[in-house]
């Protein structure tokens, strides 16, 4: 379960949040829609813990260690293969050798990096660097996933392959929260949406059974005002 109850921050002047509250359970996926500038990857990183909020609280069940992360920067070595940074977070969290070995070939295989494994990161291309840290953020099998534009990056193939895979995580139970531009890459994915604009939720609900259309519509009317 994923708790965020009158969330609250502030940089200076400038409120990135502002009593933002909602609650998601295993298998739910929230898909947070905003212009940039509207506290969108804020609120990412208080869920995360990597922020402390002003006001409000946040709470993941099982804590830090039970979140997978995908930012705006890797999180990656660019001195190392893929296998060294893969092995290097598996340890920070304790992944026991076996299971790192059965999880870093199922996800090297469906992100297409079976054959980048002893490549340096930094050889790598942006789009294979995205994938890597999507790979990154799975390795320690995480209850909950927070999304910041992940498909950034990614071609065509590779962010169909990404959607199957965040499908089965929800299907297993997984927690996800999706922050995209993307209207449509979201609303595919998300069993709730939210419209955020200057640091508040101005729409949160479920997403029943609107279409990409309507929802963009929606978003248009109710951030934008067009």
């Amino acid at each position: 379960m994923l708790l965020a109850e009158g969330l609250g921050h502030a940089f200076g002047s400038v409120r990135a949040l502002d009593d933002v509250s909602f609650t998601l359970h295993p298998g739910q996926t929230l898909a947070v829609f905003g212009p940039n500038g509207a506290g969108k990857t804020t609120l990412l990183r208080v869920l995360a813990g990597l922020i402390r909020p002003r006001a409000g609280r946040a709470q993941v069940e099982g804590g830090r260690r039970a979140v997978g992360w995908i930012g705006h920067q890797p999180q990656l070595y660019g001195q190392l293969t893929v296998w060294e940074n893969l092995r290097f977070w598996a340890a920070l969290y304790d992944v026991p050798e076996p299971d790192f070995l059965l999880r870093e070939d199922d996800l090297l295989l469906r992100l297409g990096l079976q054959n980048y494994e002893h490549r340096l990161v930094r050889e790598l291309s942006r789009g294979l660097v995205q994938r890597v840290a999507i790979a990154r953020a799975l390795i320690h099998d995480p209850r909950v996933l927070l999304l910041d534009e992940p498909f950034t990056g990614l071609d065509r193939t590779a962010a169909e392959e990404f959607r199957e895979l965040l499908a089965e995580q929800a299907a297993a139970g997984r927690v996800t929260v999706l922050v995209t531009h993307n209207v449509e890459e979201g609303t595919e994915l998300a069993t709730d949406v939210a419209f955020m604009r200057a640091g508040r939720f101005v729409h949160l609900a479920p997403r029943g059974g609107r279409g990409t259309a309507e929802i963009a519509d929606a978003y248009r009317r109710a951030v934008t005002g067009g």
